[in-house]
């Protein structure tokens, strides 16, 4: 899996990251997974065509030590089409930004 990691949290990031992702996007079935939509914008062209599979979103994953941005863009409504796939270079573009903003925005330290 592609992905994009940030390690060696500390306590307090971690903490501040859940009560972020808690209030900032739809809580997977297990623990510490988040999902976070993909603006539309970004969608790719058959992305665009499947709209039974719309919305998207990328997995966030946290946990004590790290978390991880996800690089598969997936619909949460199949396990498997051919909508899903790695992030398309702006998509890409996206999710770094997004978590490189995460943290500052938090004031992490890493």
């Amino acid at each position: 899996m592609k992905q994009y990691v940030i390690d060696q949290l500390r306590e307090g990031d971690f903490l501040k990251l859940e009560e972020y992702f808690n209030g900032n996007s739809e809580a997977g079935d297990l623990p510490g997974i988040y999902w976070v939509l993909v603006p539309e914008s970004l969608y790719g062209e058959l992305q665009l065509e499947h709209t039974d599979c719309q919305p998207y979103y990328f997995a966030v994953n946290l946990d004590h030590q790290s978390v991880s941005f996800e690089l598969l863009i997936r619909t949460r409504t199949r396990l498997r089409c051919g909508c899903i796939q790695y992030a398309s270079k702006n998509q890409r573009d996206h999710i770094l930004e997004y978590a490189d903003g995460l943290l500052e925005k938090l004031k992490l330290k890493t």
